[in-house]
């Protein structure tokens, strides 16, 4: 795969997980093989058997961001070794934990201190979860200011805010469960005639995640950040960051913020950027993409076969 002008790269968040992820890569790549084992000797434990073991254990928070985020960087390492060169990106992002991918991508991570960070926050989420019953729901086809009105209405019942706002008609808020209860049986009446309860460990994205957004404040303090090295667009605002202690206090608040993901593909659009490259398992992002920009062009690099000639 060449490196192509004036292209955004892109992240995959938690959800783009699946049995297997980086088992292909590490197959066909000795780099990628390497960069698995030296993320399994951060943790202390089998990154690999956690994401390629049968069973549901790639789903758990606290597995599927760390082998979200090293499979992606495993990737990039391939595209590297190839040629690729990551300065030559005119943009990078990633979709919540994406944004640490992106993050360690543009140079203001350490890998190591990134795989920590990753595995601390899924575990930190996790944790919130069991404290807060807590879930999410999609409001299929919802505006912005209907998922609002019916996060209000839910916020009687307990804590509920919209979580996400990741394509036209993709919203998803997130709270206790009889605030989410409330949201379902209002939403025909605010004109959203589907709403679909998510299958996650809890109301990310939401005050619910708030003892997590404090464990990884203070994890934060003691990581060194450097400013990107190619612009960064933080879901968290939806505009461009480069000040190393705004990025870090966007860590940390990240987790009870609303993702704004379609506002951060508008200001890359903005910015005259319409080619993605898209590094990581699935091709999600290319899908709301779809949804935003139909114009937009995503190459995925989500299988050896894509950058194979």
């Amino acid at each position: 795969m060449t490196t192509a002008t004036n292209e955004g790269v892109l992240f995959p968040g938690q959800g783009a997980q699946h049995e297997g992820m980086g088992r292909d890569w590490c197959e066909a790549f000795p780099i990628a093989r390497e960069t698995f084992a030296r993320a399994s000797r951060v943790l202390g434990f089998s990154l690999e058997d956690a994401c390629w073991s049968k069973g549901d254990e790639v789903n758990r928070t606290d597995v599927a961001q760390p082998g979200i985020f090293v499979t992606g960087a495993a990737i990039v390492n391939v595209l590297v070794e190839r040629g690729y060169d990551p300065k030559s990106a005119a943009l990078t992002a990633g979709l919540s934990l994406g944004e640490y991918t992106a993050l360690w991508f543009a140079g203001s991570l350490e890998f190591d201190d990134a795989v920590r960070l990753v595995r601390l926050r899924g575990e930190a989420m996790q944790d919130a979860s069991k404290q807060i019953p807590s879930s999410m729901v999609s409001l299929m086809g919802a505006t912005e200011d209907q998922a609002l009105a019916l996060a209000a209405v839910g916020a009687t019942k307990g804590i509920c805010s919209v979580a996400n706002l990741n394509a036209p008609g993709q919203i998803v808020v997130a709270g206790e469960l009889a605030a989410l209860d409330a949201v379902e049986a209002a939403a025909k009446d605010h004109g959203v005639r589907r709403t679909r309860r998510l299958v996650v460990a809890g109301g990310f994205h939401s005050e619910c995640m708030r003892p997590a957004a404090e464990r990884l404040k203070s994890a934060l303090s003691e990581i060194t950040i450097r400013a990107p090295r190619v612009p960064l667009i933080t879901n968290v605002t939806g505009e461009e960051v480069a000040d190393p202690e705004r990025i870090r206090a966007n860590l940390a608040s990240q987790v009870c913020a609303p993702v704004r993901w379609e506002q951060s593909m508008r200001r890359a659009l903005a910015r005259g950027i319409s080619r993605f490259l898209e590094p990581g398992p699935g091709k999600v992002l290319a899908g709301l993409l779809g949804k935003i920009a139909p114009e937009a062009v995503v190459r995925s690099a989500a299988a050896p076969a894509d950058v194979v000639a």
